[in-house]
């Protein structure tokens, strides 16, 4: 009988070493994952490169998103990962820029999911280290002939547009690297909500004292005094989109200034902007600007180039500050 050959490998252990002796075979080999990750580290996960720089941008199967994606992989220095809650449309918009010539990756990204939000900002802090830019772009919006009644429009657009957002951004902050970028797609109409509401919150809006729990407290009342159809008489407006984006842009001045706190040599920069009225899905086909042209002042912010000070903590429209 053919005598079947023995190979010894030292593998570090956690104190000292232990000798594991494998024996070739046509059977395969099956080893424990921490073991299997000691003996054969590249073949345990995905491979490191954190010398390569990253793009992250939600929502990108479409429309703003998906334009934006198409500009960094045209522009942008590293690899770009286009993200969608759902897979197949998000693989066939990575196919649809590969046949343009461009090449992104997909990555699965529900923002209502803390999950999948979890298991997206694990993939890139394992794959590469952390990220160099973040576009939070996915976001909902109802018609404004739709019937669906205002409690219900008001909860599912806070949800996504302001909560789900939140949650990937408390992800996905410790992750950005130094120099990163933050663009966080907000609205013009957040500027026109603002200017509607009462006197009180404006001023708690444009506070630069306001921290990030009572923001989010403004946004859950906002919510429940919609549900109790009490959301004019508490000094809101109408507008439930206009207020998740009234929300999201001062969570990013509010982010700006923790950055410049706690990370004041990271050089990092955090904006808010408008992409203007784009014709998509959620505004229509009337609007006057294409998809490429939205895309131009979020690109702007994700690629400020290296030492850069400002625009920080700002909302943006048409590549230039506006007062809020």
């Amino acid at each position: 009988m053919r005598r079947k050959a023995a190979h010894s490998i030292s593998v570090p252990a956690f104190s000292g070493h232990v000798v594991v002796t494998l024996i070739s075979s046509a059977r395969p080999l099956f080893l424990p994952f921490q073991l299997r990750l000691r003996l054969f580290p590249d073949s345990a996960g995905p491979k490191r490169d954190m010398s390569t720089r990253v793009a992250v941008v939600t929502g990108g199967n479409k429309g703003i998103g998906l334009a934006i994606v198409r500009a960094l992989c045209r522009e942008f220095q590293g690899d770009v990962y286009l993200t969608a809650r759902d897979v197949g449309r998000g693989q066939a918009a990575v196919a649809s820029l590969s046949s343009e010539g461009l090449k992104s990756s997909f990555q699965q990204l529900d923002i209502n999911d803390v999950d999948s939000i979890s298991t997206a900002a694990a993939f890139f802090k394992e794959k590469y280290g952390g990220v160099d830019v973040l576009i939070n772009n996915a976001a909902i919006a109802f018609k404004v002939a739709d019937t669906t009644p205002f409690a219900v429009q008001a909860e599912e657009t806070l949800k996504t547009n302001f909560f789900a957002t939140r949650d990937v951004l408390t992800t996905f902050m410790p992750l950005i690297k130094a120099g990163g970028r933050v663009v966080n797609v907000s609205s013009f109409v957040s500027c026109r909500t603002l200017n509607q509401c009462s006197p009180e919150l404006q001023q708690r809006f444009r506070s630069e004292d306001i921290s990030e729990e009572e923001l989010a407290g403004l946004m859950q009342r906002f919510v429940d005094k919609a549900k109790a159809g009490q959301h004019k008489q508490d000094g809101w407006p109408e507008m439930a989109y206009g207020v998740s984006k009234t929300g999201l842009t001062v969570l990013s001045m509010i982010l700006a200034r923790r950055l410049s706190k706690e990370r004041p040599n990271d050089g990092i920069l955090l904006n808010a902007c408008c992409p203007g009225w784009v014709r998509t899905d959620m505004a229509g086909p009337n609007a006057p600007k294409s998809p490429e042209e939205g895309a131009v002042t979020p690109v702007y912010l994700a690629l400020l180039p290296p030492g850069a000070t400002e625009p920080h903590g700002k909302f943006v429209s048409e590549k230039e500050v506006q007062p809020w």
